[in-house]
């Protein structure tokens, strides 16, 4: 401490009063505000001569100007009051968030438009000679109708993928709908020459289709080019109608109207075939359907939309009656399934959220929704408590639900159903309607009919074609053509398929089936045969011990022919039809598509081998099972949720939201994704679309 003082005072002395107080100011903080007690530095004598006069008076204006300067020092750094210091923070930080936002949004707008500059063709594309086969522009003709085959393809030789496709196996998929694109994103381009055969050139996401009639979605956010989903796997389009198979020659006869307005029909050839057209919607045989509408494509959520809006706008003129008003804006949806309910939700949703505030309030009061179902309950493929909920709100919202009713006829201003009451009793009602949308199941197309009449008694489903638990098509050469989607369903025929293999076995063996007797262990093997068969069969032989002592009917310890026909039997009527839903054709165009990979690569060990004929498909892959993943349904703000096995949940916006984050995820590209957020984030703020167009 003495050795700083000195040279504190030594400062002084060598410059001066003024100068020491600036020496002071740039020493370092710490130094600055070093104490020097007082006590220490009087403890020195004092000095008596002359010359330390001068000096005591420099440490005294040392000492004063240190006090000074120290009391200065304190004001300027007192602390600023708590809130004023969390409110400069938050300040600073919400100023650094704000610019780093715009310098984002900024650095995205710019990107974007970089892009998009890179987008357009500022100098047309060079014409160059094109290689194009004489067959393509030229076909030949043959087939059993002397018609034009398309053997080539006039994009066969666009680019060298193409050309090396052109001799591969020839693939032909007959529709564009859930199970053709599933089949399209899993197929190695590398293994076929694909041909899509469509009248529509889109793919439809089916599942929303309630949603555009309304328009809470657009039209175009649900709809994806299937020119650009083939374009995948290098593969061809034809828009045109499938009419006819002929599977000797493994030709498919197709038809388009040309430009002149004349239809013309040619021939493509195939070597292996997918069916999966489709269904149209079930009419039960009622009369005046031509008064209903349907919901199965695009354009029919078009339609429905302008005819809402026209029944709308011709309820607010004043030369409409009060009678016509009221069945103008009586709204009737004729089957209580998926899609007509979530089409009666999404109704009200509109009458509710956007007409109060777009039209007169007298129509909100004179406006009226019918729900029409055969069953005792709505949605009567879901659980029972989710049905009854559905119901519940359905009836809070003051949507009326009639169960237990059939539709007879339908009328241009009405509709007329029976109603079954409590006691049994029934009863015929009329219905004034303006509007009816008819969805009461689904049925076979023209095209599908045709091919079930020429396979005769192979098809035996009036609803749909017959497959295989390999999705082969009955009746067809073996491993050729496939069905999948809601054209067809999987032939549950354990007991025949078990029956006609233990008598080939028999007669190998020289013995008489109807004397064959199994075993425990034999019933076993069996079984083991069935669960590979048959994989639905699966969960009904969980417990063989029991199967086999409740079917031994005599306990002679072993199953007889009759016996073990019997138990087969009773399985085969508890194996139930696999839903017609996206879901399911999904799953069948994955597995067949991973199916076809696998035969061609093992296609050229089986030529190595000289094995052309036989089972290949279950010699290469096992047969499909179906997995269900639980079933969606949106009715008005809420959504229930089907997990199977009696299991679900029921909510509301939350549950709305994840419906749509499903099928968000499930959507076929990246453009309808954006698209559909985008039309969600509208209808929030502009609300929902009440143009006709």
């Amino acid at each position: 401490m003495l050795r700083t003082a000195t040279a504190r005072q030594l400062g002084a002395n060598r410059f001066g009063p003024s100068q020491a107080r600036l020496v002071l100011s740039r020493v370092p903080r710490r130094t600055a505000q070093t104490h020097i007690p007082r006590q220490t530095i009087a403890t020195k004598p004092p000095s008596t001569t002359p010359a330390a006069q001068p000096a005591r008076a420099n440490l005294n204006d040392f000492f004063t100007a240190k006090a000074q300067y120290t009391a200065l020092r304190s004001l300027s750094t007192k602390p600023l009051p708590a809130s004023r210091s969390k409110l400069l923070r938050f300040a600073y930080r919400f100023a650094a968030w704000f610019g780093s936002s715009v310098l984002f949004v900024s650095l995205g707008v710019v990107g974007f438009f970089i892009y998009d500059a890179s987008t357009y063709a500022e100098h047309a594309s060079n014409k160059t000679d094109i290689a194009i086969s004489q067959l393509a522009l030229n076909p030949r003709r043959g087939g059993p109708k002397n018609l034009p085959i398309l053997e080539v393809q006039i994009d066969d030789d666009d680019d060298e993928e193409r050309t090396r496709n052109k001799d591969k196996p020839r693939l032909v998929i007959l529709g564009g709908g859930w199970g053709g694109v599933a089949l399209l994103k899993e197929l190695n381009p590398d293994n076929y020459h694909v041909t899509v055969v469509s009248p529509t050139n889109y793919f439809l996401f089916t599942p929303m289709l309630p949603s555009a009639t309304v328009g809470t979605l657009g039209l175009r956010s649900l709809v994806e080019p299937i020119r650009r989903i083939i374009h995948g796997v290098r593969g061809h389009f034809v828009r045109a109608q499938a009419e006819d198979v002929d599977f000797s020659a493994r030709l498919v006869e197709v038809s388009q109207v040309d430009c002149h307005g004349v239809e013309q029909r040619f021939y493509i050839p195939y070597d292996k075939l997918v069916v999966a057209v489709g269904s149209v919607t079930n009419p039960h045989g009622v009369k005046g359907l031509e008064h209903c509408h349907f919901l199965k494509d695009i354009n029919d959520a078009r339609v429905i939309r302008n005819s809402i809006i026209a029944n709308l706008e011709l309820a607010c003129l004043p030369t409409t009656s009060d009678d016509d008003r009221k069945r103008l804006l009586s709204f009737v949806v004729s089957g209580g399934g998926p899609t007509g309910v979530e089409f009666a939700a999404e109704l009200y949703d509109l009458l509710n959220e956007d007409l109060i505030e777009m039209f007169p309030r007298l129509l909100r009061n004179e406006i009226s929704v019918h729900l029409i179902q055969s069953r005792d309950h709505i949605l009567n493929t879901y659980d029972e408590t989710l049905s009854k909920y559905a119901e519940d709100r359905f009836a809070r919202d003051q949507v009326e639900v009639l169960v237990n009713s059939r539709v007879s006829e339908v009328k241009e201003d009405s509709i007329i159903f029976t109603q079954k009451g409590p006691k049994g009793e029934v009863v015929t009602k009329e219905l004034p309607m303006g509007f009816c949308l008819w969805s009461t199941g689904v049925s076979q197309t023209d095209f599908c009919q045709r091919l079930s009449e020429r396979l005769g008694d192979a098809q035996h489903n009036r609803h749909a074609l017959e497959t295989d638990t390999h999705l082969r098509l009955n009746g067809t050469p073996l491993g050729d053509v496939y069905a999948i989607g809601d054209c067809a369903t999987v032939q549950n025929n354990v007991a025949d398929h078990i029956v006609s293999f233990l008598r080939s076995i028999a007669w190998k063996h020289g013995k008489d089936p109807e004397e064959l007797t199994l075993h425990f262990s034999d019933w076993r093997n069996v079984a083991e045969q069935v669960k590979k068969r048959f994989p639905q069969a699966v969960g009904h032989l969980k417990r063989l011990d029991k199967l086999f002592q409740e079917y031994d009917a005599d306990q002679s310890g072993t199953l007889d022919f009759n016996e073990l026909r019997t138990l087969l039997k009773q399985i085969d009527s508890k194996l139930t039809s696999l839903p017609a839903t996206a879901q399911r054709a999904h799953q069948q165009g994955s597995y067949l598509a991973n199916k076809l990979n696998k035969l061609a690569r093992a296609a050229p060990g089986l030529r190595a081998n000289d094995i052309q004929e036989g089972d290949l498909d279950a010699a290469v892959y096992k047969a499909f099972e179906y997995r269900h993943l639980g079933s969606l349904a949106y009715i008005g703000n809420s959504a229930v949720f089907d997990l199977g096995h009696g299991k679900g949940f029921a909510g509301g916006l939350w549950a709305v939201y994840a419906w749509r984050s499903i099928y968000f995820a499930q959507s076929v590209s990246l453009r309808t994704r954006v698209l559909m957020a985008m039309d969600w984030i509208k209808r929030g703020l502009f609300g929902r679309d009440l143009m006709s167009y």
